[in-house]
């Protein structure tokens, strides 16, 4: 591809990508006046893994502020060449402790802290860089009492414990809670229930971590059910960036 079509192309995916914002704009915006929330209540988070860094900058030119990713080898070359771009970073996917180090180079935002270990890491790297980490503890509510999800998350019951740790932690700032609609359990297929008791466990964290607002929950197919329970953050990428290709 020569110069003058990479320069055409790149103004195509801009004009999908306006497009494909508008549309999600108008979603959000809508599930807010239905339930009487202002606009300004909802971040949108866009979730780029599997699309290269040019849609990050083209993003960045159309507005967007926040960016998401969930693996660190995705993850870490995108934050590198979009340094001087005004962008959040947050991690949303499941973290191993061997990817801690890296994470939190560029992380703004740990959406899935979900086990003691964790912690204990992700404060040794933040001091180790000299770097204030906001973290989200990911809530599965799929799991059994003391166990973890299916896509990761520590049960109801762990939370208070887990807030604790991440508030005694130095270098760490304890933001609040997300959740992945599940798959199985009492919520599957409930999408709204689902948030709304996230959004219970949020009011009940808030008592003891008044500072912890943050309730990161909804995707493309169910983020008008996460606004219209109290999300403040939704992550959005398919209904943004157009379907994924097939890895592998």
């Amino acid at each position: 591809m020569d110069r003058t079509e990479d320069v055409a192309a790149l103004a195509a995916r801009k004009d999908e990508l306006a497009r494909n914002l508008a549309q999600v704009e108008e979603r959000i915006s809508s599930a807010c006046a239905a339930v009487g929330r202002a606009r300004e209540e909802v971040t949108l988070i866009v979730v780029t893994k599997t699309y290269p860094a040019s849609d990050v900058r083209l993003l960045a030119e159309l507005g967007v502020r926040h960016v998401a990713e969930n693996r660190d080898q995705d993850a870490a070359p995108k934050a590198a060449a979009s340094t001087d771009l005004p962008l959040t970073w947050h991690f949303v996917g499941q973290l191993q402790t061997n990817k801690v180090r890296s994470v939190v180079g560029y992380a703004d935002e740990v959406q899935s802290v979900d086990r003691l270990k964790l912690v204990g890491s992700l404060s040794s790297a933040a001091l180790r860089a000299e770097r204030e980490v906001g973290c989200l503890l990911q809530v599965a509510l799929d799991a059994e009492v003391g166990e973890r999800g299916e896509r990761g998350g520590v049960s109801p019951d762990g939370v208070e414990e887990l807030a604790a740790a991440v508030a005694e932690a130095p270098g760490l700032r304890l933001d609040g809670l997300m959740t992945v609609a599940p798959l199985s359990g009492e919520y599957a297929g409930r999408q709204r229930a689902a948030f709304e008791r996230l959004m219970e466990i949020s009011t009940r964290l808030r008592t003891a971590h008044p500072a912890a607002t943050m309730v990161s929950a909804g995707m493309s197919a169910d983020l008008d059910e996460a606004v219209a329970a109290g999300a403040t953050h939704v992550r959005v990428g398919t209904a943004v960036l157009g379907v994924r290709p097939r890895l592998g």
